[in-house]
């Protein structure tokens, strides 16, 4: 394959990458509008059980897992990736603030269902993207930025639904339609302004690509199954919603807690990414999953708003050391021609153990404790850094 016209420069990142950001930006924005307030819509108007609140989020998140496998692999087949970028962001952005509408439990659970399709089928080909419009050295960097501009919308979005309720409406629903507005921007600024980018690389056309694991090589299988043990302990967010409200924080001011925790992640995800970049994945990947065990032990003892603020401040920093350098080393494992196809294993190994992981503490909260599920949550996350350790060391050793 020839090697694609190098992309005009912004601000040291390329036009696709800088672009990218800010589709995710907006999108966040429109999301985090109606996310922070979705456990207490379902709990406290709809009448929903916690139990359901897992459920939504573990059907929501598995059902974008296995769009994810199957997009990415479609991106390396057909050589392109921005078409379903495109399709992927529309879907979302249309159905999304739908949720307004609801008035059943079921309703609400049939649009995450098809918004998280929407981001199903854009998140690997996107990632792959960024991959092939970045320098392998700087791939921590890309991601990281991405990243931050994702966690940057996830302030504003939550900010916006905070001021609204104060001083403009108490009403849910008013809220979930105005997240229809920054979706659309988002999806002016993709079309506008994002490029198709052919990567460079010597190896077989892309139509003979499979969906399988055979032409990856181990270091990227264990990687694979790393990630999954520490995902099985890794559930909704939401829960951290119902905790703070648990511990005292008030409903009104449940948006501004979610915008510290996203204030967190964007201001850590660049620097984190560009750690990665200069030190190595591994040391700062396990560095991440250590921090969020130690959150998560501190999560299950909180029992003041105090101790829940700075607590989400904290966990805000295990997104800035992990979610810019597990895709930076995906990137860094997998043969330029299969990024699409690793991505979207990548991803769904995430996704599928979400639902298990979200259900299970559900259960765990409702028949035992919170401070049993977050201790599980815990546990799950020391025992993966450990193991990636490990076995990470043993396999370069061997090489």
């Amino acid at each position: 394959m020839n090697p694609a016209k190098p992309e005009t420069k912004i601000f040291g990142l390329s036009r696709t990458i800088f672009f990218l950001g800010w589709v995710s930006f907006f999108t966040d924005v429109s999301s985090e509008m109606i996310y922070p307030l979705l456990p207490v819509f379902l709990t406290s108007v709809l009448g929903m059980r916690t139990t359901f609140v897992g459920l939504v989020e573990g059907i929501a998140e598995a059902t974008a897992s296995l769009f994810k496998l199957i997009s990415g692999w479609l991106s390396d087949r057909l050589g392109k990736r921005k078409a379903l970028v495109v399709f992927g962001y529309t879907l979302s952005s249309i159905i999304r603030p739908l949720v307004a509408a609801a008035t059943m439990g079921w309703h609400v659970l049939l649009i995450r269902f098809l918004d998280r399709v929407g981001k199903g089928i854009r998140t690997s080909p996107r990632d792959a993207l960024i991959a092939d419009s970045s320098l392998d050295q700087e791939h921590g960097k890309a991601f990281g930025f991405q990243r931050a501009l994702d966690h940057a919308g996830a302030v504003i979005g939550p900010l916006l639904a905070f001021l609204l309720l104060t001083y403009i409406t108490q009403e849910y629903r008013t809220i979930f339609w105005l997240a229809f507005i920054p979706g659309m921007v988002a999806l002016i600024i993709l079309i506008r302004g994002v490029s198709e980018k052919k990567p460079t690389y010597s190896g077989p056309v892309s139509p003979k690509i499979r969906l399988s694991l055979k032409p990856f090589d181990r270091r990227f299988k264990f990687f694979l199954f790393t990630i999954v043990i520490f995902s099985l302990g890794n559930s909704s967010d939401a829960f951290l919603i119902l905790k703070a409200k648990d511990a005292g924080v008030s409903v009104t001011l449940l948006p501004v807690l979610w915008v510290v925790l996203h204030l967190s992640k964007s201001l850590s995800a660049t620097p984190g990414g560009i750690l990665s970049d200069r030190l190595g994945r591994k040391g700062v990947l396990i560095a991440g999953w250590l921090l969020y065990s130690g959150v998560y032990w501190a999560f299950a003892w909180a029992d003041t708003s105090g101790a829940i603020w700075v607590l989400f401040a904290v966990y805000g920093l295990f997104y800035g050391l992990t979610e810019g350098g597990e895709r930076a080393l995906v990137a860094d494992l997998v043969p330029v021609n299969l990024r699409g196809t690793a991505y979207g294993l990548y991803n769904f190994a995430i996704g599928i153990s979400t639902l298990p992981a979200s259900v299970l503490m559900g259960f765990l909260w409702e028949t035992l404790s919170p401070k049993v599920a977050f201790g599980c949550g815990a546990t799950l996350a020391l025992i993966s850094a450990i193991l990636l350790w490990l076995t990470l060391k043993k396999i370069e050793k061997r090489e």
